[in-house]
């Protein structure tokens, strides 16, 4: 036993001194200390109250020369920099100007965008606001059918709601509003027509013909869907109702029906003169004797509807009783039904380009296809006063009334016959 505790004894003072001779020789070289790190510069502090007054030279390292080496370079390119000719640092100190004023442009660029955009949505707010108030009854103003859903519109009257499955996109196209170019537009998203030349879908809009474009086969529309899906119609509108997105594009409607007058009547046109024309000049034109049995006979005849009796038409009680009002002139409510329909974009013809713009950003095919910059419209706003010039305050009243719910719906200001009246 005295022999191994012996052993134990030698075998514990050996390893405390190979311990002791690891820690010499490891705070010799750095490499490891038990002492605590000493920040330098308060190391200087403290001795400066009480630093011996003689001073041993200090002792040259390898990590001494290092710093020393690397401080002169440092002096050295300083000292340099101090040599650069003065052009040179002229030019670099305006092309650093020149760079500062670059960025400070272009970050003012990107606020007024910025600014635009958010105008812009402000607008679209209240349009779609302005419809929302007016539908939920807190404008002044009868709503005809307001509380009747989506679901109990007749088929007939869903005509005019295009839907693109491809593109996620459902138009409801109003005439006179700009409709042959944003039916172009359809056309080409929807691939629906083959350019005779090239055996291709088109892929430009404004090289769809005008007259072809309003060809009711080419666009699948709500009314088709009975159709083409059966029992199942109604369900796959909801959706498509609830996912795509909706746009329409409206007008002043006195203005609109100007454009709609100068449009059928205020040139031959068989089908509107057969239709419509004579029926005008029979009821209100005094004609005696038959009528020219084509446009053109009567144009050279000098015998064509006028404004006057085209707007009596329209206010006579038996011209929707023997028929439905034409597309060119029904109301826009009764054409797009906004108060069942909560679309996410309303354009406005008076605003047509900048809101085109915006509309293809927001259906994500800018990248695509562009609006066409051809012939729009040409009736004016400004013209509204001259036309109505000779239809008397009482008529023009009534007329307002018909379409009091377009103006109220679409924020348009009323005439000043109903203002004055």
């Amino acid at each position: 036993m005295g022999t191994w505790r012996g052993l134990r004894v030698a075998f514990i003072m050996g390893s405390l001194f190979m311990i002791l001779l690891i820690i010499v020789y490891w705070d010799d070289v750095g490499g490891f200390s038990l002492y605590p790190l000493k920040d330098p510069k308060h190391e200087v502090l403290q001795s400066g109250c009480c630093a011996p007054t003689t001073m041993s030279p200090p002792q040259t390292t390898p990590a001494s020369r290092a710093h020393t080496t690397s401080s002169s370079i440092v002096s050295t390119t300083a000292s340099s920099a101090s040599f650069i000719p003065k052009e040179a640092a002229q030019e670099h100190t305006e092309e650093g100007k020149g760079k500062q004023k670059h960025a400070q442009r272009k970050e003012e660029t990107r606020e007024d965008a910025e600014m635009e955009i958010s105008a812009y949505d402000r607008e679209q707010e209240a349009r779609k606001k302005r419809i929302d108030d007016v539908c939920s009854g807190k404008e002044d103003v009868e709503v005809p059918e307001r509380t009747r859903p989506f679901s109990q519109i007749p088929n007939r009257e869903l005509d005019h709601l295009i839907v693109d499955d491809t593109h996620q996109i459902i138009y409801c196209y109003v005439p006179k509003v700009a409709c042959t170019n944003w039916k172009r537009v359809m056309v080409v998203l929807s691939q629906s027509l083959i350019s005779g030349s090239s055996g291709k879908p088109y892929t430009d809009p404004e090289a769809v013909p005008a007259d072809v474009v309003h060809n009711s086969t080419l666009h699948l529309t709500f009314a088709k869907f009975w159709r083409r899906y059966g029992s199942l119609s109604r369900h796959l509108m909801a959706l498509k109702l609830q996912h795509y997105t909706k746009f329409l594009f409206v007008r002043d409607p006195f203005v609109r029906l100007i454009s709609a007058f100068r449009n059928k009547f205020g040139r031959p046109n068989e089908d509107f003169y057969r239709q419509f024309g004579s029926v005008m000049l029979r009821r209100y034109g005094n004609v005696s004797g038959d009528l020219p049995e084509t446009a053109a006979e009567a144009f050279k005849a000098g015998i064509k509807p006028t404004f006057q009796q085209f707007i009596t038409y329209l206010l006579d009680p038996e011209t929707e009783k023997e028929s439905i009002f034409n597309e060119h002139w029904r109301q826009v409510y009764r054409l797009c039904h906004p108060c069942q329909v909560k679309y996410d974009f309303i354009g406005k013809l008076e605003t047509l380009e900048t809101d085109a713009e915006h509309l293809l950003k927001l259906l994500k095919v800018d990248h695509l296809i562009r609006f066409p910059s051809g012939a729009q419209n040409k009736t004016a706003a400004s013209w509204e006063r001259d036309w109505f010039a000779q239809i008397p305050i009482s008529t023009q009243r009534q007329l307002y009334k018909l379409y009091e719910l377009d103006f109220e719906l679409f924020g348009y200001p009323k005439p000043d016959s109903v203002l004055h009246q």
